[in-house]
Formats: C-alpha cells, sequence, structure tokens
C-alpha cells in the first residue's frame, strides 16, 4: 500500500477550508491540520509535515506569500505549497511561485481538479502549465516596481540547456519540446531535470520566471 497523503489546509474562510476538507476526505486525503491565517499554517506544517499546503493569499496577521516563504525556507524540502487565489491574478501569486509555491488553483476549483492538483504536485510536479506561468510572469516580471526574486547564473548551462529553458518559458510541452529540438522526450526530461538541479529550483515554474528575470526571455517575445 502507498503511504496516504496528508495535507494542510490554510484560508481565513471556514467555509472554505470545510469544503476543501470534505472533497480531500472523500478521496482518501487526509486534512492533518487547518489554518486561519499565515502564522497558524506555518505552526502547522511544523507540527504535522504535510506532503501539501492549500494556502491562500490573503489572510490576517500574516498573508499567504510570507508563510510560503517562510515554510519553503525553514527545512520543508517535501512540502509543497499550492496557491489559492481568484481569477484576480495579482503579483502575490508571481512573488509566491517564485518563492518556490508549485502553482495555483482558482477558489472555485472542481473537486475533480482539486484533488487532482494535490496529488500532481506531491509527486513533484508543477501543476499549473507553462502557458500559464508565463501569463503571470509577462503581466508581472521586469518591471520598475517588481524587483527579480530569483537570481540564477545562466552561464553554467549548456548551449542545448538554455535552447531548452527558452523553449520551456514559451509553453511548449515536453512532448512539444521533443518534437522541436528533434529529442525523445526522454532526453527532454532529463535535460529539464538538468537544468532545475543546476539552476538549485524546485520545479519548471520557477524556471520560467528565471528565464524571463534573467532575460532569456522577454514578455511578449520569444527570447
Amino acid at each position: 500500500m502507498t503511504e496516504r497523503l496528508r495535507a494542510v489546509i490554510a484560508d481565513d474562510q471556514a467555509l472554505v477550508r470545510t469544503g476543501f476538507r470534505m472533497i480531500l476526505a472523500a478521496d482518501g486525503i487526509e486534512v492533518a491540520a487547518e489554518a486561519a491565517d499565515g502564522d497558524e499554517a506555518v505552526a502547522a506544517v511544523r507540527r504535522t509535515r504535510p506532503d501539501v499546503v492549500l494556502m491562500d493569499i490573503r489572510m490576517p496577521r500574516m498573508d499567504g506569500l510570507e508563510a510560503t516563504r517562510r515554510i519553503l525556507a525553514g527545512g520543508a524540502e517535501d512540502t509543497r505549497v499550492l496557491i489559492l487565489t481568484t481569477y484576480d491574478l495579482d503579483h502575490y501569486v508571481y512573488a509566491a511561485l517564485a518563492a518556490g509555491a508549485s502553482g495555483f488553483l482558482l477558489k472555485d476549483v472542481t473537486p475533480e481538479h482539486l484533488v487532482a492538483a494535490v496529488r500532481l504536485v506531491r509527486s513533484g510536479d508543477a501543476l499549473l502549465a507553462p502557458t500559464i506561468t508565463r501569463r503571470l510572469v509577462e503581466r508581472f516580471a521586469r518591471r520598475d516596481n517588481v524587483k527579480p526574486t530569483l537570481h540564477r547564473d545562466l552561464s553554467q548551462l549548456t548551449p542545448r540547456e538554455l535552447d531548452v529553458l527558452r523553449l520551456l518559458a514559451t509553453g511548449l510541452s515536453n512532448a512539444e519540446l521533443a518534437d522541436r529540438l528533434t529529442l525523445s522526450v526522454a532526453t527532454v526530461k532529463t535535460h529539464v531535470a538538468r537544468i532545475l538541479a543546476k539552476l538549485g529550483l524546485r520545479d519548471r515554474v520557477q524556471a520560467v520566471v528565471v528565464a524571463y528575470e534573467t532575460g532569456l526571455i522577454s514578455p511578449g517575445g520569444t527570447g
């Protein structure tokens, strides 16, 4: 039997927490704790060491962005954070992704999508498609009022790895990358894994952010 997946739900709305708890529990996912603000979320993660945190952005006392930073900087290497947001995507979401969050969910997500998302990020994948990440980055990256959040030296990447990173940031899937570069999907996955390792990134979401913030690719362009 596989180990049971454990989650923490952080949201200042009790109704949201209750709804998410019922959906996850119905699919066999254990909700180890709930939190009504960022302080409680950080404490709950330190206490329960969950696999996934569903993290609201706008909460009292400490918001979800700061809570995400503290959780991922505090030694919770195996914990993945999913940001809960509305359709009004703001710079908090972008900053949370750059801080290490593995993606975001809209608060009106369907039960099936919620469960699938939690299981996906637990497996070590990034939830949102690079095209969605690109939309966020194009909206907020390289603006005067937004400071770079990820500082990485791309000189350690090979020319082929730079090609892969540049195309990944335009929203191509592994299969599309393989077709564009005339490589096997397995080889593309190897290149992506090496890029993440060399740049010290958690997943391909952060890789997209780095590609924009370093100027490898420009908002609205193809690099």
